[in-house]
């Protein structure tokens, strides 16, 4: 069972609710009273309770009734019972539907109870008995100001879950937002607020608007100090965030960054935006291209090649077509000293994808691993084994080859003796 915790400002307005009682009712005789000055000074929630019990067999139509159903809500809170204190602020609302106390506390249960319409409906009337409540006159208005910027965020919650329930996410996220705005440090409605919004991304399909439900995660599971999550709770949420996370952006890349902007502020920035990881791959792409131009010239020929209609690709758009200057080295010459065939490795230095096809043979041979810059017109592709054959019109277009070794000199002639 959820442990419920009460807060100071549930005692204040109880004991207005008591006092205001206390003011021309009268005890039916002096054991009534004896009970409930007994009442007001034990401390053992148990004990209470079996002295309200008493109370009420002996007096069922006590004049102070209404006082009596808010010790017995506030026992039930102190015993942990939240069902009990359910039913009993449903009483006291139905004698009285402006009951501050009891209002209170079925805003607060409402998110404890078993879901049904019922459920729903009564605390979705409670916020909003709650939101428009006026102070009662025997509080102080500093007292009223701060039990009502509470009591406040307590009903917007859950008018946040009740439209949760519902399904209606809108409205979900209109109701979460109001209450971070009051309450910044909340990590239980930064994840509310988070899934409200994830689930009208699911609906509407607008996923640019993931960005935010990541931010709020990422507080959420992060938060720490006042309104951060249990232990029990971080886990999960935190689980859950760097699931969300992999999956959006593909790597883990990144995430600790987000995880401090998501500590530092309630809310993102507007039009915040987290790359995606389609567009942390392009971006990675255009500056592979920026900085290995030759390379990544390749690795998109390749990359078309490969796919389901290489071949109708190299039909239609590569074969016979000049290629910009390419960079490998070399595998292999055929022949060896002087080869007309050279296999060519692009992506490393040891697995062939290019064969060079030259009219006339190099001048010698070049060692394997020796890096060499040419041009070509591709003429043949082969997709298992893969190899493109480029046609070489003339060895001026290979540059790197090693030169070959000069000519050895003649010994001189000896000078025949006369």
């Amino acid at each position: 069972m959820t442990k419920i915790f009460g807060i100071a400002l549930v005692s204040l307005l109880a004991a207005g609710a008591v006092s205001a009682q206390q003011q021309g009712p009268q005890w039916k005789d002096r054991a009534e009273y004896d009970l409930y000055e007994a009442i007001t000074k034990e401390a053992n929630p148990q004990k209470k309770l079996e002295s309200l019990n008493t109370w009420a067999e002996k007096y069922p139509q006590s004049d102070y009734k209404s006082a009596r159903q808010q010790f017995y809500l506030l026992t039930y809170k102190d015993l942990n019972q939240p069902n009990k204190m359910w039913d009993t602020a449903k009483q006291i609302v139905a004698d009285n539907p402006k009951d501050i106390n009891a209002l209170y506390w079925l805003t607060l249960l409402a998110e404890t109870q078993p879901v049904s319409d019922d459920t729903l409906s009564t605390g979705e009337k409670a916020a909003q008995g709650l939101l428009s409540a006026e102070k009662p006159a025997n509080v102080a208005d500093a007292d009223w100001a701060k039990a009502k910027a509470t009591t406040d965020a307590v009903a917007y919650k859950t008018l946040g879950f009740i439209a949760a329930q519902r399904k209606n996410w809108a409205e979900a996220e209109k109701q979460y937002r109001k209450v971070l705005e009051m309450t910044p440090n909340f990590a239980q409605v930064s994840y509310s607020l988070g899934m409200a919004i994830y689930q009208q991304v699911l609906e509407t399909k607008n996923v640019d608007r993931q960005s935010e439900v990541l931010h709020h995660l990422a507080r959420a599971a992060s938060l720490t100090g006042q309104g951060e999550l249990p232990p029990a709770n971080r886990k999960p949420v935190d689980d859950y965030f760097v699931k969300f996370y992999n999956t959006y952006r593909g790597s883990s890349e990144g995430i600790e960054e987000l995880r401090a902007l998501g500590k530092a502020k309630t809310f993102p920035d507007p039009g915040f935006h987290w790359d995606t990881k389609a567009e942390v791959a392009a971006k990675k792409e255009r500056e592979f291209a920026e900085s290995n131009p030759r390379l990544a010239l390749w690795k998109n020929i390749k990359d078309q090649l490969i796919a389901d209609n290489g071949e109708q690709y190299f039909e239609g758009q590569m074969k016979n077509a000049a290629i910009p200057q390419l960079r490998g080295w070399v595998v292999s010459g055929t022949p060896e000293a002087r080869p007309k065939e050279i296999k060519v490795a692009i992506m490393d230095k040891e697995t062939p994808e290019i064969t060079l096809k030259l009219e006339t043979a190099m001048a010698n041979k070049a060692d394997a691993g020796t890096e060499i810059m040419f041009e070509g017109v591709p003429t043949e592709f082969t997709k298992e084994p893969f190899n493109v054959v480029f046609e070489v019109e003339s060895r001026d277009k290979i540059e790197g080859w090693p030169a070959p070794p000069p000519p050895a000199k003649k010994a001189p002639a000896r000078k025949k003796k006369k």
